[in-house]
């Protein structure tokens, strides 16, 4: 079955959130120096790239990103077009429309047509609160976007996120949904086993359905 990968790549032009750590890389061991392997060690924010937020990232009482369901992460999945309205851009409630929803079990929201790691875009499109609402009304498990957050860069309430952690919704965010066509897929995008930890990348993949469950 085709495997897409909408995983972003993770080098030291990979914009990070405004504040938070970007990628570096330093090679601690290597071979042309006498060394009988590679050894690297990095450093970044556990928000860069393609990632899913813990409930602790917004919440001082939430579980860590150990401690989260994993079966959210690993199932069917529908891709959506959906286009933003509003200043700061958010996904209105009334685009999520029953025809989109109606059997879905997560969703991925593709909200641009170009999508470049690195570069931050400070006019991206949200989910925030409304459309996380009429997603927990939905039954959806997780959501996903193709931008870096649930809710502006500016939000200081994060409610989208709130909303979504109450309804017992994961997230994913920074998705490259570029090459994907809209229709079902099955998700694999598991989180690290970071103790305490607020967030974790994720290697995100799309598995083609077999054809008898298309």
């Amino acid at each position: 079955m085709r495997i897409w990968d909408i995983s972003e790549p993770i080098e030291p032009r990979t914009a990070p959130f405004p504040g938070d750590t970007a990628f570096s890389q330093e090679w601690v061991a290597r071979q042309e120096k006498g060394a009988s392997c590679n050894v690297s060690t990095i450093r970044m924010s556990v928000h860069v790239g393609t990632h899913t937020d813990s409930p602790l990232h917004f919440d001082l009482s939430g579980p860590d990103i150990a401690s989260v369901d994993l079966r959210r992460y690993i199932g069917r999945c529908r891709v959506v077009d959906a286009r933003s309205a509003g200043s700061p851009p958010l996904i209105p409630a009334s685009a999520l429309t029953p025809s989109m929803l109606r059997g879905a079990e997560r969703i991925l929201f593709r909200t641009r047509e170009r999508h470049d790691h690195r570069t931050w875009d400070p006019a991206f499109t949200a989910v925030g609160p409304d459309a996380a609402k009429a997603l927990v009304a939905a039954g959806i498990v997780l959501v996903g976007i193709d931008t870096p957050s649930m809710d502006h860069a500016d939000s200081k309430d994060l409610h989208g996120h709130h909303v979504l952690y109450e309804g017992g919704v994961a997230i994913l965010e920074n998705l490259d949904l570029t090459a994907v066509p809209a229709g079902d897929y099955e998700l694999v995008a598991l989180p690290l086993r970071i103790v305490n930890g607020d967030s974790s990348p994720v290697r995100a993949i799309l598995r083609e359905l077999p054809p008898h469950s298309a």
